[in-house]
């Protein structure tokens, strides 16, 4: 596979900070089920295909984290 060129930027108004996540205690997100993991660190809640670890996490505040647990027990993101 060709390695990617692409260089992440962050969004306008972003303001997380940059973590360091290679020390992170990495948890399965689900019951040990699923494709994900989960850390939290410095106040911050990181996501990341526990598939692909070395791909980019998610950074979620707090507040975020909530509205994305909430929305995923009511189906919101659901494709079927």
């Amino acid at each position: 596979m060709a390695e990617s060129t692409i260089q992440q930027q962050p969004l306008a108004g972003w303001e997380k900070p940059d973590l360091d996540l290679s020390g992170a205690q990495w948890q399965p997100g689900s019951r040990g089920h699923g494709d994900v993991q989960i850390a939290f660190v410095e106040g911050f809640i990181a996501l990341r295909n526990s598939g692909r670890p070395e791909s980019p996490s998610i950074v979620f505040t707090p507040a975020e984290w909530g509205a994305f647990v909430s929305g995923a027990r009511e189906g919101e993101f659901d494709l079927t």
